[in-house]
This record gives structure tokens, C-alpha cells and sequence, in this order.
């Protein structure tokens, strides 16, 4: 199969690239090496990069550049449509930034699928689980889909979701028929970027599948984005024999899926009939919360670094969410292979060859403080 990747020199992409190129497939990498991700130079700095330039045909390019979309659409079977902007907190005050490239790089796309001058067959499109916003819940009650949580709340250390009534509420796991209430500019965008996919696929005759995506991590994962990715963050900190700092009360929980399960899943969807129209949430179905991340971390290093629980908080962020898999096993036939501990250990080990370099990480939290977006 011919395999088009938008954002393919990224974490999840560079990954999946090396995985296709194995099985037997011709690859093609539209990506921008956005220095944020790749570093001020990214064409020397980028491991991602140099892993699979020699695998893959790369292009350096936009999604939102139409000339850039002709370089590499003609030819394809299939796109594998990854490049987006994914900082959540950034989201809220890079509004244009990532409206542009999240809605407005894959409606481009999707408007030249429109002309009619392509073989594309297969659209997969990386979809996150940002879009349940506060996610599932139970309460006394039954089911609820709490909105985002409130600045006042937080400011009195109330992190944990309450029903309208004051009742404290269960976190659950979210499955694909939940309420979809994004509750930041990042999760508006992919929502948006999930329902063009799905709606104009399905108008062109293109069969189309969404993943909504939990946490992913694993070797590769940017070490200099300051902006996501906790589990990186927190270990450049650790190697650097800084502090951490854990948000909130350090209760809040993540459901982290390791990169090989995730470019399994991919896979699946490119390659199953009974994918087609169809949207699954992707993650390990288990929550863990951050401050134990940390703690595993910092084992997992065997380095004994202060970790701070703050009580500090970022607008936009959620408290739990962790993905209910049972449509994704019995559809697409996905089950996670890697457990959080030895997922760690892998992504450890990776982490400890590699370059010391300024992770940016308190220059982010001050464009956070200044916006008024981050408490402390």
C-alpha cells in the first residue's frame, strides 16, 4: 500500500513510519519540522527525523500549504492524517495558530480529496480524547458529563467534578457514545478536525476511521516541547536534577498508552474493512494518577528528585479520563500490549541516551501565568 503520513517526522509518526516500512508499504512524510518539536535546527537536531529519512520519502512541508499538499497527494492509497498543534494549555491563547492547522490544514486536505484528483481509498485520522472534555461520570443519580471545571473551584483546591447538586462524582471509563464537550481550544479543534474528516469521507466515498487518542508516550517522544507530554517533561526534569512540579493535588489521572499499541492500532484501522465510518477511543483502559507517574519515574531513573505537589492549575485542563476499549477490541480487534511499568522502563532507558537539553519548561509556565491561564 501506498501510505501518505502528514506529520510523519513527529513522535506518533516517525514510529508508525518505521512500522509500515517493514510490513512492506511505500511511505511517503509530509512534515514541517516544527522547531518547537524538532529544535532550532531541525534538519541537524532531529532524531525522529534521521531515523526515518532513509526509510521513507520526506517532504518538508504544511499542511496548510496547497502547494505543499500537491508535492506528495498524487500516488496515494491511503493518508494517515497526524500533523496538528497539541499543546493544550498553549491552545488557549494560540487560538489562530491552531485553528489553522488543525481545522484549516485538514479541511485543504480534504478539499482536494474533493476534486476527484487522487487515488486516496483510506483516511485514518489521529482524533483525541480532548473531545470528552470532563469525560463520563456516575453519579447518585446516574451517568453525567460535568463541564469544565470552574477558576473559583479550583482556587479553593476543589479539583474533583461535582453534580450540579454538590454530589461528588465517579470517574468512569468514556466510551465512543459519550457527550462531546471539549473543554479547550485544543479539543474544539480536534473535533472539529474528527467530524470534516468523517463527513466529507463518507460524501466522496472514502472510507474513513477516527482514534481518538489517550496519552501517548514511549521513545521518541519530543524531550524539548514544553507544552505536552507530562511524562517527558517530568523526565528532563529528573535527569537535570530539578524539581518536579505535580499539579493540582497530584489525584489526577491519565490513561498513558505506550506508542507501539498505539501505531498497532493505526495499523488496524488502515488495514480493516470494519474499520470503515467508524471512531474508537485508543488507550491502555487504565488510569493512573500523576503524582504515582512521577513516582514511578523518579524509580525507574533511580534518582531521588523533590517532587512538589503544588496545587497549582491550568484553565482548560481535565481531571480524569480513561478510555473505555470494549468497541475497540471487539471492532477493530485492538488490545494493549505494554503495561504502564514496562513501558516506563522502555521509555526510560531511551530518554537516558539522549542529549541534555533546555527543556523551556519554566518559560512555559510564565507565558501560562501571564496569560492569565495558570494559577501561581
Amino acid at each position: 500500500m501506498r501510505i501518505l503520513i502528514t506529520g510523519g517526522a513527529g513522535f506518533i509518526g516517525s514510529n508508525l513510519s518505521i512500522a509500515l516500512h517493514r510490513a512492506g508499504h511505500r511511505v511517503t512524510v509530509l512534515d514541517s519540522l516544527s522547531p518547537q518539536i524538532h529544535g532550532a535546527d531541525p534538519r541537524a537536531d532531529s532524531s525522529l527525523l534521521k531515523s526515518i529519512e532513509d526509510l521513507v520519502r520526506f517532504v518538508q512541508g504544511s499542511v496548510t500549504e496547497e502547494s505543499d499538499w500537491t508535492k506528495v497527494l498524487g500516488g496515494q492509497d491511503a493518508i494517515v492524517h497526524l500533523a496538528a498543534e497539541t499543546g493544550t494549555g498553549q491552545s488557549m491563547y494560540e487560538i489562530k495558530r491552531y485553528a489553522d492547522v488543525n481545522v484549516g490544514g485538514t479541511a485543504l486536505m480534504l478539499n482536494l480529496l474533493a476534486s476527484g484528483a487522487h487515488e486516496v481509498r483510506k483516511v485514518v485520522v489521529a482524533s483525541s480524547r480532548a473531545l470528552y472534555g470532563e469525560g463520563k461520570y456516575r453519579s447518585p443519580a446516574g451517568v453525567v458529563y460535568p463541564g469544565a471545571r470552574q477558576k473559583e473551584d479550583l482556587d479553593q483546591g476543589r479539583f474533583e467534578p461535582m453534580s450540579a447538586t454538590g454530589e461528588p462524582l465517579t470517574s468512569i471509563a468514556t466510551d465512543e457514545d459519550s457527550k462531546l464537550h471539549p473543554s479547550s481550544v485544543y479539543g474544539i479543534t480536534k473535533l472539529a478536525q474528527e467530524q470534516l474528516v468523517m463527513t466529507v469521507c463518507a460524501s466522496l466515498g472514502i472510507a474513513a476511521t477516527a482514534l481518538r487518542l489517550q496519552n501517548v508516550y514511549g521513545p521518541g517522544q519530543s524531550l524539548a516541547n514544553p507544552y505536552t507530554g507530562i511524562l517527558s517533561i517530568f523526565s528532563k526534569r529528573i535527569v537535570a536534577g530539578k524539581e518536579i512540579n505535580v499539579f493540582e493535588d497530584g489525584r489526577e489521572s491519565r490513561d498513558f498508552v505506550y506508542i507501539d499499541d498505539v501505531v498497532r492500532a493505526i495499523t488496524l484501522a488502515l488495514q480493516s474493512p470494519q474499520a470503515d465510518g467508524e471512531v474508537f477511543g485508543i488507550g491502555s483502559g487504565v488510569g493512573t494518577n500523576v503524582l504515582a507517574a512521577a513516582q514511578t519515574l523518579c524509580a525507574k531513573f533511580g534518582r531521588d528528585v523533590a517532587i512538589r505537589v503544588s496545587g497549582a492549575y491550568r484553565l482548560g485542563d481535565i481531571r480524569h479520563n480513561v478510555a473505555d476499549l470494549a468497541k475497540a477490541r471487539k471492532v477493530l480487534g485492538f488490545e494493549p500490549s505494554v503495561a504502564f511499568d514496562a513501558g516506563i522502563a522502555s521509555f526510560v532507558e531511551w530518554v537516558l541516551g539522549q542529549p541534555l537539553t533546555d527543556d523551556h519548561y519554566e518559560r512555559s509556565l510564565a507565558e501560562l501565568r501571564a496569560k492569565g491561564l495558570m494559577s501561581g
